[in-house]
């Protein structure tokens, strides 16, 4: 079995939220893209939230993230995982992608969200220990993964409108 690899970033230099996923599920690595899977509800939501209308490509998926300063990548650069589903990853074959340079590049970045339990757990065993005296918002939201039905779109989507500032909020 030989290692799975996680996507560059996209990110803009303005980025002020960083949205992390674990890594890329076998849809998403067959096709070149993050959240490929037809079931996978990430780009629904991000489509709300962001109202920018349904999504019909990748580029404009991506154009409305990098449009609303939100960054995306994964916490792992690297791993050994058979099939798709984050529970089957092997823990001691996984390599962080490098956040202090990053966040170094990125700094208006002050507001992490992670896309489900794996990844927000990843990171804080993996990545937190070495960002000593890190002034980072972290929080958890609901995957967005069809693996994980316990929540409706409509759950989701409230969860996760905590990324997206009221008009009266700073960034």
């Amino acid at each position: 079995m030989s290692a799975i690899r996680s996507f560059p970033p996209i990110a803009g230099k303005n980025a002020r939220i960083l949205i992390l996923g674990s890594i890329p599920g076998k849809a998403s690595l067959e096709a070149g893209e993050y959240y490929a899977h037809p079931r996978n509800q990430f780009w629904p939501i991000m489509a709300e939230l962001l109202a920018c209308g349904p999504l019909p490509d990748y580029p404009s998926k991506t154009r409305a993230l990098l449009d609303a300063d939100i960054a995306l990548w994964d916490v792992m650069q690297s791993c050994y995982r058979p099939g798709s589903l984050d529970a089957a990853i092997e823990k001691s074959s996984v390599v962080a992608n490098d956040f202090k340079g990053f966040l170094a590049s990125h700094p208006r970045i002050r507001r992490i969200f992670f896309n489900g339990a794996t990844a927000e757990q990843a990171f804080r065993r993996l990545v937190l220990p070495d960002l000593r005296h890190s002034t980072l918002c972290l929080q958890r939201l609901p995957s967005t993964s069809p693996a994980h039905a316990a929540l409706s779109l409509q759950e989701k989507l409230r969860c996760w409108s905590v990324i997206v500032p009221a008009p009266s909020q700073p960034h």
